[in-house]
């Protein structure tokens, strides 16, 4: 079987394909939850946003913001933005400003 799937080129390197889009993106209720979670993370929280529906570009974008504003690190994990530490409460008063339905979920 030939398989001429262009990997490589000279020209412009590693040749990626693009996987994840908004048609990809997972359908959700229209609200947006942050919830806190410290499993697998030696005790340490990081707040997770799911139920965002924007293409992977605006993802980046709106992660970059949240981490200036917070003042922290984070990054986009599938369909969802890690941010580094306990900040739900200010992730939620940003996110309901840009006009999003944003609830806290978890403890």
């Amino acid at each position: 079987m030939n398989d001429s799937r262009l990997v490589y080129s000279t020209d412009t390197g590693r040749i990626k394909e693009k996987t994840a889009s908004l048609q990809n993106a997972p359908k959700g209720d229209g609200i947006v939850r942050i919830r806190k979670e410290t499993k697998g993370r030696k005790g340490k929280g990081m707040s997770i946003i799911d139920g965002l529906e924007m293409s992977d570009a605006d993802l980046k974008m709106l992660c970059k913001e949240l981490k200036k504003q917070c003042g922290c690190g984070g990054a986009v994990k599938g369909f969802s933005i890690e941010i580094q530490g306990d900040v739900r409460d200010k992730l939620k008063q940003i996110l309901e400003i840009k006009g999003k339905r944003v609830k806290l979920a978890g403890g």
